[in-house]
C-alpha cells in the first residue's frame, strides 16, 4: 500500500494507491485504486437504510428562525434537520464544522443551541450569507437606523460608471435602481457589513415589488419578460428605490430571532476551498453537506450575486466537484483531515444529494464512503438514514435530478 502526503502537515499517510500508468495515458496517473473492503458496511446499510424522521418532511418555514431566510441559496439543507443533527450529536459547548457552510443552516442552528462553531466555504456568497447569519446586529431598531444612516451616506456619493457593467446585468434592473444597488453594495463590502450585504442580495431579483430587479425568478436569475411584457406591466420595469426596500428585508429577518447571539459560539467563519482550508483541532462533530456532484450548478445559479460580490462568472475551482474526479478528490482531502484534527468519539455527518440519470440511481455517498473510509481509518459507518425529496432542485441540461438525500454518520471509535 503507498501513502499519500497529508494536506496540512506533509506528512505522509497511509491510504490509497496509485494506478501507474505511460505515453497518451499520463493524465491517468494520479487515478487511485481502493480497497473495496472498506464498503462492505456501508453497502450492507445502503440496502435498507434508517428511514428520516417524519417531522422532516412538512416545510419549517414559518417556524424557524427567519436570518435562514435572509437571501435564498439553492440546494439548502432544511433547519428543522440541521438542528436534529446538532441535538442528537453533540453536546453544548462542543466545536460542530462545517466544511461546505453554503447558506449557514448547520453554523446558526449550532451557536443557537450552545455549540462552538467553525464555517468554511468557497463562495463568496455562501461565506457572506453564513457570516450575515452568524453576526447579526444586536437589535431591529439598531439595524433599521444603519439601514436609514446608510441611504443618507449613499445619497452623498457620485453614481457609478454603468457603461462598465455587464450589458446581461443591466437587463435585470432599471438604470437608477442598479445604481443605487451597486453604490450600496460597494459602501457594505469595504466596510464587511454582511449581515446588510447578505440582506441586500436577498432583494436582488424577483418578480414582487418588494426586490429590486424587473420580473425575475426568485431562487435563479432569469427574467420573466414573456410572462410579463414591458407594455403590459410597465410599473414592474419602473425605478425601484433600494433603501425602502432594503428596510423591509432587515424587519422580516427580525420577525423570529435568535434568543441570544449566535456570535458569541463562532471560533472562525474563512472563505477557502476545501484542499486549502485548516481545520481547526480537537472538533467533536463535523456536519456538512458536500456541493451535489453534477446536480445543482451554484455557480450559475447565483451569478447576479456572485457578479455584486466581484466574484467572476467564470470556470471556477468550485465546479470540480461536478466530476467524479473532482469530488473523489476533495472527500479524499477533507477525509485526512478530520482524521488528524477529530477527538476520539466524534462524529462526522455528511449529507449526500444522490443522483437519477435515466431512472436509475447514481449514488455519490458510495464514492464518499470509500474516500472517507480509506482516508479517516479511525472512524466506523454507524449508520445511514434516507430522505425523500421533492423535485424542487432544478435539473438542467447535461445535469441530473436529486431525489432523495443519504445521511452518512460515522463516528471516531480510535
Amino acid at each position: 500500500m503507498s501513502s499519500v502526503v497529508g494536506a496540512e502537515s506533509g506528512t505522509p499517510l497511509p491510504c490509497i494507491s496509485a494506478a501507474k500508468s505511460s505515453g497518451r495515458a499520463n493524465r491517468y496517473q494520479s487515478r487511485p485504486t481502493f480497497d473495496e473492503g472498506v464498503l462492505e458496511p456501508y453497502d450492507e446499510q445502503i440496502v435498507n437504510p434508517k428511514a428520516a424522521p417524519p417531522h422532516w418532511a412538512p416545510a419549517c418555514t414559518d417556524r424557524e428562525l427567519t436570518l435562514h431566510q435572509l437571501s435564498p441559496y439553492i440546494g439548502k439543507l432544511k433547519s428543522v434537520i440541521a438542528r436534529d443533527l446538532v441535538e442528537q450529536y453533540t453536546t453544548p459547548g462542543q466545536l460542530v464544522v462545517d466544511p461546505f457552510c453554503g447558506s449557514g443552516t448547520v453554523s446558526l442552528e449550532a451557536a443557537c443551541l450552545g455549540r462552538r462553531v467553525f464555517a468554511s466555504d468557497a463562495s463568496s456568497y455562501a461565506i457572506t450569507l453564513t457570516r450575515a447569519k452568524l453576526g447579526p446586529p444586536a437589535s431591529e431598531e439598531t439595524a433599521l437606523c444603519y439601514v436609514d444612516r446608510l441611504g443618507c451616506k449613499i445619497a452623498a456619493l457620485p453614481d457609478p460608471d454603468l457603461r462598465a457593467v455587464p450589458p446581461w446585468v443591466r437587463r435585470f434592473f432599471h438604470a437608477k435602481t442598479l445604481a443605487e444597488t451597486i453604490k450600496i453594495a460597494n459602501f457594505l463590502k469595504s466596510r464587511s457589513q454582511h449581515f446588510y450585504l447578505a440582506a441586500l442580495l436577498g432583494i436582488l431579483h424577483h418578480q414582487r415589488p418588494g426586490f429590486l430587479s424587473y420580473p425575475s425568478s426568485a431562487l435563479v436569475p432569469y427574467l420573466r419578460t414573456r410572462k410579463f411584457p414591458p407594455d403590459k406591466y410597465p410599473d414592474m420595469y419602473a425605478y425601484r428605490p433600494v433603501i425602502p426596500r432594503l428596510r423591509a428585508k432587515v424587519s422580516r429577518a427580525f420577525k423570529r430571532p435568535p434568543a441570544h447571539s449566535p456570535s458569541h459560539f463562532v471560533e472562525a467563519s474563512r472563505r477557502s476551498f476545501v484542499h486549502n482550508v485548516t481545520l481547526p483541532p480537537a472538533i467533536d462533530c463535523v456536519i456538512t453537506s458536500p456541493p451535489y456532484m453534477n446536480a445543482l450548478d451554484y455557480i450559475r445559479d447565483n451569478r447576479l450575486r456572485l457578479w455584486l460580490l466581484d466574484e467572476p462568472h467564470s470556470e471556477s475551482q468550485e465546479r470540480t466537484n461536478s466530476t467524479l474526479r473532482g469530488f473523489r478528490a476533495s472527500m479524499l482531502n477533507l477525509a485526512s483531515k478530520i482524521e488528524r484534527r477529530t477527538k476520539k468519539g466524534a462524529h462526522c455527518i455528511f449529507v449526500v444529494g444522490e443522483r437519477v440519470a435515466r431512472s436509475r440511481p447514481c449514488y455519490p455517498s458510495r464514492e464518499l464512503a470509500r474516500a472517507f473510509l480509506t482516508n479517516a481509518p479511525s472512524f466506523q459507518l454507524q449508520e445511514i438514514m434516507r430522505d425523500h425529496i421533492p423535485d424542487i432542485r432544478r435539473a438542467r441540461r447535461a445535469r441530473t435530478g436529486v431525489k432523495v438525500e443519504h445521511f452518512l454518520v460515522f463516528r471516531r471509535v480510535r
